[in-house]
């Protein structure tokens, strides 16, 4: 029994501290929106060149985070005390991306939950 409790207290400790680790946040799609209109943000789409150019969310710039180097290089020159704001496809890369950016030294990185599908699914939050 000790043996049991003690595996539960070890794993809900990891969690904890995993949980602690990330510095960036997900917001949902209104959150996300309602920051973008309230101030001057950093927005970057991290997916590749074609699907941007398919479709974006204005004033993105883009940055595919599929690209190791350039990725890096490009993000190495912005600000990394500013609230950046980050995009994908689906959430998948961007939460890749997020991780690279703290792991660079960003401090505000904040992520759209489900990306730009979940950006154009029914209608987009009011301007």
């Amino acid at each position: 029994m000790k043996l049991v409790l003690s595996l539960i207290f070890i794993s809900l400790f990891s969690f904890q501290t995993q949980a602690q680790d990330l510095k960036y946040q997900i917001l949902d799609k209104v959150s996300f929106a309602d920051s973008l209109k309230s101030k001057q943000v950093l927005l970057i789409d991290v997916r590749r060149p074609e699907e941007f150019e398919a479709g974006n969310i204005e004033n993105a710039q883009n940055i595919n985070v599929l690209e190791p180097e350039n990725f890096n290089s490009k993000i190495e020159k912005l600000d990394k005390s500013q609230p950046v704001y980050i995009y994908c496809r689906s959430g998948n890369r961007s939460g890749k991306a997020a991780q690279i950016m703290q792991d660079a030294g960003f401090t505000k990185i904040f992520d759209l939950e489900g990306g730009y599908l979940n950006w154009t699914a029914d209608e987009q939050p009011e301007d």
